[in-house]
């Protein structure tokens, strides 16, 4: 296997010293004080491309001999890739051909015109990063720069875990990071195995794409069949066999987030600490709460690797994460064809705290009860149960499809 060591990324950190800054490191009070411990943010969201990702792709480029180069560059990825990679195209002016799934954020695609502009040309093929590699892979003469399983592109992403060493003037015991192919967790994990290997390495997976976890589990690369493309960052269904082995030596544990989660991490963040992290970027800030009990009165850094959200998604972000906080559902209710069958169920089942923010009627003609899909909001997780408790004491029929995937996504 091909080995990556220390000496690699303090040679990529001279290549990068005046391409990608040196982001902040600072102590968040907010998080401080909720967790008890001593929260540290590592910025990656605020580097020249709002993502770690220039490190890794301009390593590899610099890397390459002048020949190489003049052939022009390849890449697939879903987003942050991309954008270093053009803007490695355009300072260095390589020629680059980019290919990005087709369910790419818009503000992604924008972004990569904007950086890489006349030295990059885009193409959108498939719905998964998985599927645009696979038609990169057949892109012929040009180099390939893999996002995440490449020795160069590792050393490039540690260097984020080497400024957090040098930077940081106390013992970091937790390291907190997002893992979607690995390259990240590689390279950092490289960094603090080696110099100090008293830290807690914890990687953090997206619930519905839990690439690495699976793979470490079976001892062998697995790729997944189906993946949430949610936190389009990280959901990745086939981890790199350089990373694989790397992390399955330096990681310590790997946390699985549900993306609801995440989205109540991103709105949170945006409205206490006037961050925009994307999903990816809020993977490992919304790992601290299920870690309260380790980490208290620990120093933990989490990186927020990337803030490439697209405003568009905000509606769907809101209303992840007022489900998942047990604050929005979803019924489908029989109600039965007569008069004032809706205004009794308003009054006597409802009450005046829950809020209808969604409802769906048709009257069938020649029925007894007439089907409709109704979406509330309550004010607290607590009172569930007592709107369950009075549709029953009143006899109201109804599905609660929260919990049924399939027929949530079909009807709502």
């Amino acid at each position: 296997m091909k080995k990556i060591n220390i000496d690699g990324i303090y040679k990529a950190a001279e290549r990068l010293s005046d391409v990608a800054i040196k982001t902040p490191l600072t102590r968040n009070k907010n998080l401080s004080d909720l967790y008890e411990a001593n929260i540290y943010l590592k910025r990656e969201d605020l580097q020249v491309v709002r993502s770690y990702k220039i490190r890794g792709a301009y390593n590899k480029m610099a890397s390459l001999g002048k020949e190489q180069l003049a052939q022009g560059v390849v890449c697939a990825s879903a987003g942050n890739h991309a954008q270093g990679v053009a803007y490695a195209c355009h300072k260095m002016g390589v020629k680059g051909t980019i290919f990005m799934p087709t369910t790419t954020p818009a503000q992604k695609i924008r972004q990569v015109k904007m950086f890489g502009k006349e030295w990059v040309d885009i193409v959108l093929a498939g719905d998964t990063y998985d599927d645009s590699y696979e038609a990169a892979q057949k892109f012929d003469g040009a180099v390939f720069v893999h996002p995440f399983d490449d020795i160069q592109v590792i050393e490039g992403q540690g260097t984020v875990g080497l400024e957090i060493f040098k930077e940081l003037d106390v013992k970091v015991d937790y390291l907190v990071f997002a893992i979607g192919g690995g390259g990240l967790a590689s390279g950092v994990s490289t960094v603090f195995r080696t110099l100090s290997p008293s830290t807690r390495l914890i990687g953090v997976e997206p619930e519905g794409s839990p690439t690495l976890k699976t793979s470490l589990d079976n001892g062998r690369v697995t790729p997944l069949e189906h993946i949430d493309k949610f936190v389009d960052g990280a959901a990745v269904k086939k981890a790199g066999e350089i990373t694989f082995e790397i992390v399955k030596e330096n990681i310590d544990d790997i946390l699985l987030i549900p993306e609801g989660k995440v989205c109540s991490t991103i709105l949170k963040l945006y409205n206490e600490e006037a961050i925009v992290a994307e999903p990816a970027g809020a993977l490992s800030i919304s790992a601290l709460d299920f870690m309260k009990e380790d980490i208290r009165g620990k120093n933990v850094v989490c990186i927020i690797g990337g803030g490439n959200n697209d405003i568009t998604r905000t509606e769907e972000i809101k209303e992840r994460s007022l489900i998942y906080e047990g604050l929005k559902h979803y019924f489908i209710v029989r109600f039965p064809q007569r008069s004032g069958a809706l205004n009794e169920f308003l009054g006597k089942v409802l009450g005046p705290t829950v809020d209808i923010v969604f409802f769906e009627y048709s009257k069938k003609t020649a029925r007894e009860k007439g089907p409709a899909l109704i979406g509330v909001e309550i004010p607290r997780r607590e009172d569930f149960v007592p709107l369950i408790e009075r549709m029953n004491e009143h006899k109201v029929k109804f599905t609660y499809i929260n919990d049924k995937p399939d027929l949530f996504e079909f009807l709502i």
